[in-house]
């Protein structure tokens, strides 16, 4: 596993440094595998999980930190982020990240692998870029608002105010109050409620693989069967004992599935 690195890029015309890693010891010509982090993850909260998947199944990694997460830029104090913070993400900030990092989206396109809000962001991501992405991976992703969703941030808000939960983020992120005041603040504004990418995802086509905890405490099955009914050839997987992080909750199974629907992709 490499040491993370900062690449500059210029998005929305802001100059941002973006924390990223390579994983896996696999050749040049190997899948890649873009893994887009939750809405209070980062490089390293991923731990050595990316290294893993990567090793099971021949594929190269690139993990990176959106901005105002991790090492990378973070959010100004003042900065808040409007309901299409997400389509910024999969839209402007994605393709500059594999453009600074010279991957070839025409001849080798990446596979994306995204957790939550990385999740949402790999989808929309996917939905608009056609054949410039072999396919994703998404685990607990979010294309509309719930109800459960709400009232977990809102308990996480308190958590953030009332418990050690700023001392821990702090061990993943330069600044924790760029990083959850960012995520939480947007979740928890009224415009967001309506927000919904449900028509938008119909026009995936790429190979997909949705997968859900049926404990997940920020989301109900409604997601990834919502996927499952607009873009029919999604493949699900939901696990038993298991939370809002698969790749925390059930590693190995985890691990299972996406080999098999890797392999399956490439044969």
């Amino acid at each position: 596993m490499t040491a993370t690195q900062l690449l500059r890029v210029r998005v929305g015309g802001r100059e941002l440094d973006i924390e990223h890693r390579w994983v896996g010891e696999a050749g040049a010509g190997a899948p890649l595998l873009v893994f887009l982090h939750e809405g209070l993850g980062s490089v390293s909260m991923w731990r050595d999980f990316p290294q893993a998947l990567c090793d099971a199944a021949a594929c190269r990694g690139l993990v990176y930190s959106r901005p105002g997460y991790g090492r990378s830029t973070p959010r100004q104090p003042e900065e808040l982020w409007d309901p299409d913070f997400m389509h910024r993400q999969a839209l402007e900030l994605l393709p500059a990240v594999l453009e600074g990092l010279g991957v070839d989206v025409e001849r080798h396109p990446p596979w994306l692998f995204g957790h939550s809000d990385g999740g949402s962001i790999a989808l929309l991501h996917a939905a608009h870029a056609g054949r410039r992405v072999a396919g994703a991976i998404v685990l607990a992703p979010h294309i509309l608002v719930e109800e459960i969703s709400v009232s977990s941030i809102e308990k996480a808000r308190q958590a953030y105010l009332d418990t050690d939960l700023r001392q821990r983020l702090a061990r993943h992120h330069a600044d924790p109050d760029s990083a959850f005041w960012g995520w939480n603040r947007i979740w928890l504004d009224p415009r967001f409620r309506d927000w919904s990418i449900e028509r938008e995802i119909e026009s995936i086509t790429c190979p997909l693989l949705a997968v859900q905890g049926l404990d997940d405490e920020y989301g109900t099955l409604e997601q990834i069967r919502g996927i499952a009914r607009r873009v029919p050839h999604t493949q699900l997987l939901e696990l038993a004992d298991c939370g809002h992080s698969p790749h925390r909750d059930q590693p190995r199974a985890l691990i299972e599935a996406c080999v098999e629907f890797l392999g399956r992709q490439a044969g």
